[in-house]
């Protein structure tokens, strides 16, 4: 195994600016599944039913991570605008789920991805029903926050009884449906919440969440049973991989990703209420000019690198933050109070800084590992992904909080005024604008990370780093 699977390291690092991200990324899974011992048959045993119960699964976790944040105005009218509790609505979902990725790929390795799969779905089902009819905002953070510890099984088991249950071109076929699924999710999260929240109220979001998932977990039967046998003394985690400098130069981008394009995701619906007075619905379908360019993003940069000469992940990691930063000087448009169709502009260029690399940074940074290491790889990407989001999307609460405060002397009306309360423009905008300097001055200092790493790299591998 460890030949074929170097074999294929070295060929994604010298073929890189020919390679679709997917094909790269699913070679790497193929061979990695090749070293495990799996209870499935292959992909012929699957029923028809298979594909569809673990896409529709893992659909609600991006819907969750996206979407809630346009129902906060509507939360606060109704259970109050406490920012320390409103803020965790959002906040509680995103860090539980970020830190159980890390303890649902342990657990799922000894106690099998099925069972994890049936506890992640009945768990976000419950978090979600909990939500739903929360009589305060600590309840419903608390039905928050279990419903992303769970929604972290979700997306560990689906990814394993994927990469187990399938083979050749169907695996293939099956990654591509799962990367788009994602990407679906969150492009659509903002919208279908909008026009929900002004369909029946904020709690018909959640409904909506749990409902989702019934499909799932009566199809549950229809998955099949996928566990993979550990390597003899084999460690939890891999130390090495954080002195790995290819490796931590990939992670970077979705930390940068996550200052330069989710903070402003998850909150801008908070700033389009306050500034444009914006129902949740016409906040959704706005919201798309930001999302939707994440849907044909992958393939856009797909094909940027492989006919752009002498392009490496590098000039693709170059080109996004590039965008981020054009994306969210945009943005500063708010000050100006010009048009709302105006920010449509910005709001596309920061859609593609995140779409464009999309599928890809995953493929380059198990391919930049050994095999042994692949595993451990993924969840330290997985989790420098959600863990920075999570961060990220707090602190920009926590400064917007802030900063209104600081201009209204009335607490209860500042609160309100941080959750996006509409007619209060002229106190909202100065915040906005602080957090967005804030934002170009993270994303400012991620590319000269991403400079100096990019240098890293090219000392430690001067004949790869070219490719």
């Amino acid at each position: 195994m460890a030949a074929p699977l170097q074999r294929a390291t070295t060929n994604y690092e010298a073929t890189c600016p020919q390679t679709r991200p997917r094909q790269i990324a699913d070679t790497v899974i193929h061979l990695a599944a090749d070293d495990m011992t799996s209870a499935s048959t292959g992909s012929s045993a699957n029923s028809f039913l298979t594909l569809p119960a673990l896409l529709l699964a893992v659909f609600v976790v991006p819907l969750n991570v996206a979407g809630t944040a346009t129902a906060l105005p509507s939360i606060a009218g109704d259970l109050g605008s406490d920012p320390a509790t409103l803020q965790w609505v959002v906040n509680s979902f995103n860090v539980a789920f970020a830190v159980f990725t890390l303890v649902w790929g342990t657990v799922s390795d000894r106690v099998g991805y099925k069972p994890t799969l049936l506890i992640g779905v009945t768990g976000t089902i419950g978090g979600s029903v909990l939500s739903a009819f929360a009589p305060n905002l600590l309840v419903l953070d608390i039905g928050r926050l279990l419903a992303g510890a769970a929604g972290a099984a979700i997306g560990v088991s689906v990814t394993a009884i994927i990469s187990g249950a399938y083979e050749g071109a169907a695996r293939t076929r099956s990654f591509a449906l799962l990367g788009t699924m994602i990407g679906a999710g969150l492009a659509l999260g903002p919208t279908i919440a909008g026009l929900l929240t002004a369909a029946v109220g904020w709690r018909g979001v959640f409904v909506a969440f749990g409902v989702a998932l019934l499909l799932p977990l009566l199809l549950h039967g229809k998955v099949p049973s996928v566990r993979h046998d550990r390597q003899a003394g084999a460690r939890i985690f891999d130390v090495h991989l954080l002195r790995n400098v290819r490796f931590m130069s990939i992670v970077l981008l979705p930390v940068i990703q996550a200052c330069g394009y989710i903070a402003l995701l998850t909150y801008l619906p908070v700033a389009l209420s306050s500034v444009y007075d914006l129902d949740p619905g016409a906040t959704g379908l706005l919201m798309l000019a930001m999302t939707a360019p994440v849907l044909v993003g992958p393939t856009l940069g797909a094909r940027m690198v492989a006919k752009i000469p002498k392009s490496t992940i590098f000039t693709l990691f170059y080109i996004c933050i590039a965008l981020m930063l054009i994306g969210n000087a945009g943005m500063l448009l708010v000050a100006t109070t010009a048009p709302v169709w105006v920010l449509i502009i910005p709001m596309v260029i920061l859609g593609f800084s995140f779409g464009l690399p999309l599928g890809f940074v995953d493929g380059a940074a198990l391919a930049s590992v050994p095999p042994h290491s692949s595993g451990a790889a993924a969840g330290v990407l997985n989790f420098m992904r959600l863990g920075s989001e999570a961060a990220v999307v707090a602190v920009y609460a926590l400064t917007i909080a802030a900063l209104v405060s600081n201009r209204i002397s009335d607490d209860h009306l500042a609160q309100e005024v941080a959750s996006g309360l509409p007619g209060h423009g002229a106190d909202y905008i100065p915040a906005f604008i602080t957090a967005q300097i804030a934002i170009l001055a993270a994303v400012a200092i991620g590319l000269v990370a991403t400079i100096a790493m990019h240098r890293a790299v090219n000392r430690a591998h001067p004949m790869t780093a070219a490719q």
